[in-house]
């Protein structure tokens, strides 16, 4: 089998940095969705280094012109393997994304010794199936986490995800009114860049944790 190239990657903030942030997108939207780009910017400003990449059946909508579906579980894994090897010294990297990004991330942490996961908006079950959890291997987790949550997400509202029993590596930070983009009702008071910068602050405290 032939071995998996690293992925493409698009930097921001500090070309030198102590922790680098590898960021993976969700099932949907590209690296440079205006969610992650707000997250990299602000990572950035926050003086972290960012490295945000494509799984390839995204990469290839660039080219296409056309959308397909996510990769199989296995090559998602396999890119994000590639990815983390060819960044360097994993003690140094906090590795994760949005949903899907991030869920493929939470399974490779401990078998690669990153130094964090950090999980914007994870889906713990598909929506309208709550029966169907995605937590087996959250139980366990070793590696530090913070997973940013929408307290109405779709993918696992906050009285639902509370009732899991999650390893106590794992830090819950709950955007108020969130959805699955983070993203409040209007007559919530509270706004979409509130919920990305409290995002943002959750990650680069994980990140400070390891320097």
């Amino acid at each position: 089998m032939a071995e998996t190239p690293a992925p493409a990657f698009r930097f921001d903030g500090p070309e030198s940095c102590d922790v680098t942030v590898a960021l993976a997108h969700g099932a949907g939207a590209p690296m440079d969705s205006p969610f992650m780009e707000a997250v990299a910017q602000g990572l950035a400003a926050a003086g972290l280094r960012v490295a945000r990449f494509e799984f390839a059946y995204m990469a290839a909508r660039r080219s296409e012109g056309r959308k397909r579906p996510p990769d199989p579980e296995r090559r998602l894994l396999e890119t994000w393997r590639a990815a983390v090897a060819a960044l360097g010294d994993p003690s140094r990297l906090v590795i994760g994304g949005k949903s899907m990004g991030g869920r493929m991330a939470s399974l490779v942490a401990d078998e690669l010794g990153v130094g964090g996961l950090a999980c914007l908006g994870y889906p713990f079950h598909p929506p309208g199936k709550p029966e169907k959890l995605r937590t087996a291997h959250l139980e366990s987790l070793a590696t530090p986490t913070v997973i940013v949550q929408g307290e109405r997400d779709p993918f696992g509202r906050r009285e639902e995800v509370e009732t899991y029993p999650l390893a106590p590596r794992i830090r819950l930070v709950w955007a108020p009114d969130g959805d699955h983009d983070l993203k409040p009702r209007k007559a919530s008071g509270r706004t979409q860049a509130a919920n990305i910068a409290l995002a943002v602050a959750a990650v680069a405290a994980l990140a400070k944790d390891m320097t």
